[in-house]
């Protein structure tokens, strides 16, 4: 009688220890994970929960923030810097463009600033002053000395240094008498002096104004084109309380006794704006005052208060007007650089110490319409959400990095960064989900559904606004009080059972660790019934380093999952193959 011969089944083992992180695709690598939750790239090679953040403060009605010394936070339409509020400065609703120029801090849509290092010393950007009384006019020197009785027919025994205005000369021009030389020269720059009171509180020199409403009375035209042409943008060259110098020939002193003189340094509206080499650049799209304006501006170097003095020098502001079409979507500073985006096109300003700037423009994905605080640089590298994906910029053209993604698209996109990582909360049409990119890596993580306001770096931890619970946190828990530990969790891509030699998958053996107070639930998916079947639990009351067995069932292909909560840590997950017979057994 013969028995049947049994053979030992043959079996072979697959070693995973390096996991790879987010790959949201439908064919992905061993190690990388199609969905997780709380996981942070910190521990690679190993498969590692996020850390705690820290709650650090309860806002009302966050707006905007930004860290320069301290924190500049604006919540219920106040400015606090440093925990203390700025009582005088008032906020409008709504988000805040916040650049940091030196000492100061400069806020957008309201234009108003702040200086940090004196916090009693901050208003607006803009001034204006407009004539109670009568208005009086007179040539002066530049520092503001009236020129009185200046003669309109040449001297007959002139001294050096006296004037007269020669008439016969279109325009009219300004001589004085150089003795050393026995003749009349003509006087290059002529000023007038406009006195009025409280003319000259509202202003500094150096300032640009818009003058409007001066007229002379008289019944000379050339005196009233000479007193039309003190309208217009002008320079402050010298002041007083009660009178400013600019820049201007007048025939005759005249009193205006009716009429409204106004005078006003205006800061132009602005879709989004940056600080670059001691200015701030900006850029508009749209109507202002019924004209279309497509442009690029800067203030005068050094003085974000003044963006309307073109005194033909170096340090003077600029305005360019740019032929792409569409709205500006956001603005950094890279490299030194003024970068301006569209959705299709990026416009790079080359800062000329001359002051003759130049505009380069690329057609490439821009930064995605409403997603302009998505812009951040993380090691020298310049990220953003464009359209599609999440962009890096190194100058010249965009790549992606955001084919994790697979083909779920993301809007509304807000980022910050800190230690070479690039943290970034987009929504999806559904819901919002916080996703970090490790640049040193090249990996990405997917942690929680966080929707954050704005995000700020200060020293070695990155802050945001919570929009949900108004909670101001950190992310490296820093600062503030510790988070509840998190719940994690991480779905593999399908494993399918198709191995050659008829292979099958017998066993997991998962190698971890679990901080006191942890857990563990394992769970599987059979031919993607959508059904998560427990495979075991483990709770840890100590520290310690163990491995967990898993045995599936027999099927055509599976998915595993790991979830928790508390800290833990996965060393590799062995995958044991057996050799099964022709009849499948």
């Amino acid at each position: 009688m013969y028995n049947p011969t049994l053979t030992e089944t043959s079996q072979s083992r697959e070693m995973l220890s390096v996991f790879g992180g987010y790959n949201h695709n439908r064919r992905i690598s061993d190690g990388e994970f199609y969905d997780m939750t709380n996981l942070t790239s910190s521990g690679y090679p190993l498969l590692m929960s996020r850390p705690a953040r820290g709650k650090v403060q309860q806002l009302t009605a966050p707006g905007g923030m930004l860290a320069k010394d301290a924190m500049a936070v604006v919540d219920g339409g106040k400015l606090y810097y440093n925990g203390k509020e700025i009582t005088g400065l008032t906020l409008s609703d709504g988000d805040k463009q916040m650049v940091s120029m030196g000492a100061y801090l400069v806020i957008w849509p309201d234009k108003v600033y702040l200086n940090t290092k004196d916090v009693t010393d901050y208003g607006s950007l803009e001034s204006s002053w407009e004539s109670t009384g009568n208005v009086v006019y007179s040539l002066s020197t530049m520092d503001g000395k009236t020129m009185d009785n200046v003669p309109l027919t040449q001297p007959e025994n002139p001294a050096g240094g006296e004037y007269w205005i020669d008439t016969t000369q279109t325009p009219h021009k300004l001589m004085t008498y150089s003795a050393p030389q026995s003749m009349w020269m003509g006087v290059a720059t002529v000023y007038t002096k406009i006195s009025a009171d409280g003319i000259g509180k509202a202003f500094a020199e150096g300032d640009g104004l818009e003058i409007s409403g001066i007229a002379y009375g008289g019944d000379s035209e050339a005196v009233k084109a000479q007193y039309k042409d003190l309208n217009g943008t002008k320079v402050v060259q010298s002041k007083g309380d009660d009178w400013i110098v600019i820049i201007g020939l007048i025939d005759l002193t005249y009193t205006q006794e009716s009429g409204t003189v106004k005078a006003v340094r205006s800061v132009p509206d602005m879709d989004y704006v940056c600080e670059a080499q001691n200015r701030i650049w900006g850029c508009k799209y749209g109507m202002v005052d019924g004209k279309t304006v497509n442009e690029l501006y800067c203030c005068k170097l050094g003085d974000f208060k003044n963006w309307r003095v073109y005194a033909g020098v170096s340090t003077d502001a600029w305005a360019a007007s740019v032929g792409s079409d569409g709205a500006w979507t956001g603005a950094i500073n890279y490299q030194g650089y003024p970068t301006f985006f569209k959705e299709d096109v990026i416009h790079r300003i080359s800062v000329a110490s001359s002051g003759g700037h130049q505009v380069v423009e690329t057609a490439a994905r821009g930064v995605q319409n409403g997603s302009w605080r998505s812009l951040c640089v993380v090691n020298e590298m310049l990220l953003y959400k464009s359209r599609t994906d999440v962009c890096a910029y190194d100058g010249s053209f965009p790549s992606s990095i955001g084919s994790v993604f697979g083909d779920v698209l993301y809007s509304k996109a807000v980022a910050g960064s800190v230690g070479g990582k690039y943290y970034i909360s987009m929504y999806d049409g559904a819901a919002w989900h916080l996703f970090v990119y490790d640049a040193n890596r090249s990996m990405w993580h997917r942690e929680d559904n966080t929707h954050a306001l704005v995000f700020a770096r200060q020293d070695d931890d990155l802050f945001y606004v919570d929009a949900d619970t108004k909670w101001m946190m950190c992310v490296n828990g820093t600062q503030g009080t510790p988070e509840d530990a998190p719940e994690w969790s991480a779905e593999t891509g399908v494993i399918g059972y198709d191995y050659p030699d008829k292979k099958y998958l017998s066993r997991y053996n998962i190698r971890l660790q679990i901080e006191q107070g942890g857990e563990l639930r394992l769970y599987c998916m059979y031919d993607s019934d959508g059904i998560w079947r427990e495979a075991g639990t483990v709770r840890r009351k100590g520290h310690g380093t163990f491995t967990v067995p898993v045995i599936p069932r027999r099927c055509d292909h599976m998915r595993l999952k790991l979830a928790g909560k508390g800290v833990v840590r996965v060393f590799s997950i062995a995958k044991i193959l057996e050799l099964g017979s022709d009849l499948g057994w």
